[in-house]
């Protein structure tokens, strides 16, 4: 058996039911009878898998082939190329002797099962169904339930159900019971449509969600026995959930996966919510229809160019309705989170097509309107862009000055957004400092030319937008009076929890330039005298904020840069940092903790401008605390350099006479033989 390479992507079935990407591969078929993908990014092996006899492999859509492995362990490949399935497939029915025509693998049946059904008229190739008739619905339940627990019985149940056509029978039955008001009936048929969800049959699921015959499943859902009354998912989904056409969508078979994909989505999320990790075994079909469903959809919508470019003439039109332009700011994040089941190539190409059309100018217009649910739609939609390429967005910003104010860059349009995002339990403003981070983290400008890409950006964000990022922590901070060479230090402006949370944020942010930006940062601080505002904070009632602009200080010092030290020495800005530490008192929590340690780490790295600074200047306000030995180190440090140097200057000294000396004696000598 020959090796074969096919592209695919691994996906593994999670405990949410939601498919979890595992990677981009090679697949193949060795001769060993097992699958093998292998990563193409390191090489690294994705997914090892014998091809067992007992096991039974799905293939679907003509591009995918799903299997279980273990107990709870559900997995596909979903292949780049058709061509590539057949070909896998094929090695696979190979091994287990099967047709390949099949699109489903024979179950196993052990040995216990065969004696068991040998004698019975259910063993032959398919199950023997009962008639289609109201009398015979109380034993067609019995048998859809009887099945469940074999793979065997499940498998000819559907074999025989798709044969003979029942289950159109059945919903043509549903609907005379309906008419006749035969509850009875119905609560037996809800038995039976819920027990064929759960044979868990992909070729079940095609025939029941089809155009003709998804509305009567919902319906047979509807009359559960345990309710006294029906639900009403049938007059949720024609009139409640109206589905709404940003732009008219032409192609008919693309609107009907869309319907087909919500209306099955409401099966599994509401009407039939999981009750164990039992049956939720049995809907992982159900979970694969769905998702393979959803790349389907973004792959008709991709490749009709003509109806994106109208969403985006419609979307930076000054003349759309707000209500308008919500619709379809909604509609592109949906279309992202689609896109998310897409192979990374065709992410790639999807996400580019959105750039080319302008979706960034775009999203600088819906990001500055006024209603909430439309900015936290068009921040998801960024937060998808920068997941997918933070230069490209980088590259658009710093375009932006040609034709555009400082206010309207995209990268300060979603600052502002933070700001007033600052609420805790919004989230939003967590989310966008995340995206923030990533924008300004050189760590992903490692493309070529990348040390052009990080100079000129971090260069165009400290000239653009790094003043209004910290406009708040300036605003909400006092300013300090100079006076013979005395540091007066006064508490924020406003210490309500929500600004505090807002200035924990923006410190987080300033700390991680610290550790990443090493001259823009130091200059930006330096010239501004950031350190000593930030300082203010230490005062804040909110002990988070005053961590927050202890950690600040940290990581300058951290640093061991001598520029900043003799900043820090040159300002007094250890007073803050103490005065806070001996108003804390006796207390040991965490901000007591964290100022020890910030000492204790000068103490250790024996940084000499700093450590002289503290004792000249604190080791009376210092010298009563005795709890550790930090500040006595700090002084023995200090005193311990005091006598180096002295010895060495009076060894220097020392030195020098001698050497006058020495040349007093040439002299003498020089005059004597004269």
């Amino acid at each position: 058996m020959s090796d074969t390479r096919r592209r695919v992507k691994v996906y593994t079935l999670n405990e949410e039911r939601q498919w979890e990407d595992r990677g981009t591969g090679h697949v193949c078929c060795s001769e060993a009878a097992s699958l093998t993908v292998t990563g193409e990014a390191d090489g690294s092996v994705l997914l090892e898998s014998r091809i067992s006899p007992d096991t039974a492999y799905q293939k679907q859509q003509d591009t995918l082939i799903v299997w279980s492995e273990a107990e709870n362990c559900d997995l596909a490949l979903s292949f780049q190329e058709k061509a590539g399935c057949d070909e896998i497939w094929e090695k696979i029915c190979q091994v287990q002797g099967k047709d390949p025509s099949v699109e489903i693998t024979q179950d196993p049946v052990d040995e216990s099962e065969e004696e068991r059904f040998e004698d019975t008229p259910e063993s032959g190739h398919l199950l023997e169904l009962p008639p289609c008739e109201p009398e015979r619905l109380e034993e067609l339940a019995e048998l859809v339930t009887s099945v469940l627990p074999s793979p065997v019985r499940r498998e000819k149940l559907a074999l025989a159900l798709l044969s003979s056509g029942y289950i159109r029978k059945l919903l043509q039955l549903f609907r005379a019971s309906e008419e006749a008001d035969d509850r009875r009936g119905l609560q037996q048929l809800y038995q039976i449509v819920r027990g064929l969800l759960f044979l868990n049959k992909a070729t079940l699921f095609e025939v029941m969600f089809s155009d003709d015959c998804i509305m009567d499943v919902v319906g047979c859902l509807e009359y559960e026995p345990a309710l006294l009354q029906p639900k009403s998912h049938r007059e949720f989904l024609t009139k409640t959930a109206r589905f709404r056409e940003v732009i008219p969508i032409t192609d008919s078979e693309l609107r009907q996966k869309i319907h087909q994909t919500y209306r099955v989505q409401y099966i599994q999320d509401i009407i039939l919510p999981t009750q164990s990790v039992f049956e939720d075994n049995f809907l992982s079909t159900l979970s694969s229809f769905i998702f393979f469903n959803k790349v389907e959809i973004v792959s008709m919508l991709q490749e009709d160019e003509k109806f994106l470019t109208e969403v985006f003439a419609q979307l930076t039109d000054e003349a759309t309705e707000d209500s308008k332009r919500r619709e379809l700011v909604n509609f592109f994040k949906e279309f992202c989170a689609f896109s998310q089941t897409l192979q990374p190539q065709n992410r790639d190409a999807f996400f580019k097509t959105l750039a080319n059309l302008g979706i960034l100018p775009a999203l600088e217009i819906v990001m500055g309107m006024e209603d909430v649910q439309v900015k936290a739609a068009a921040t998801d939609i960024f937060s998808y862009l920068v997941e997918f390429s933070p230069s490209m967005v980088r590259e658009f910003v710093m375009q932006e000055p040609q034709q555009a104010d400082d206010d309207v860059l995209l990268i300060n349009v979603v600052i502002k957004q933070m700001i007033c995002d600052s609420d805790p339990e919004l989230g939003g403003a967590v989310q966008l400092m995340g995206l923030l981070r990533t924008l300004i983290d050189p760590e992903n400008m490692l493309a070529p030319a990348s040390k052009t890409e990080k100079s000129e950006f971090l260069s165009f964000f400290y000239k653009y937008c790094m003043h209004v990022l910290t406009a708040p922590l300036l605003a909400n901070t006092t300013h300090e009076n100079k006076s013979m060479h005395v540091y007066v230090s006064v508490c924020c402006v406003s210490d309500n929890f929500q600004t505090a949370q807002l200035l924990a944020l923006i410190l987080e942010l300033l700390t991680f330039c610290v550790e990443h930006h090493s001259y823009h940062i130091k200059s930006y601080i330096m010239t501004r005298d950031l350190l000593r505002r930030v300082l203010t904070l230490m005062n804040s009632r909110h002990s988070f904020l005053a961590l927050c602009a202890l950690r600040f200080m940290r990581r300058i010092i951290g640093l061991k840069d001598e520029y900043y030290n003799r900043y820090i020495v040159k300002g007094n800005l250890f007073e803050p940092v103490i005065n806070a530490l001996l108003d804390n008192g006796t207390r040991y929590n965490l901000l007591n903790s964290a100022i020890i340690e910030l000492f204790e780490f000068i103490r250790v790295e024996d940084i000499k401008s700093l450590i002289a600074h503290i004792v000249d200047n604190f080791t009376t306000a210092l010298e009563s605390i005795e709890y550790v030995q930090t500040f006595k180190g700090l002084k023995g440090r200090y005193e311990q350099e005091k006598e180096r140097q002295s010895r060495g200057f009076s060894s220097s000294a020392g030195n020098r006479m001698c050497v006058f000396r020495r040349r007093s004696d040439v002299q003498i000598l020089d005059m004597y033989t004269i």
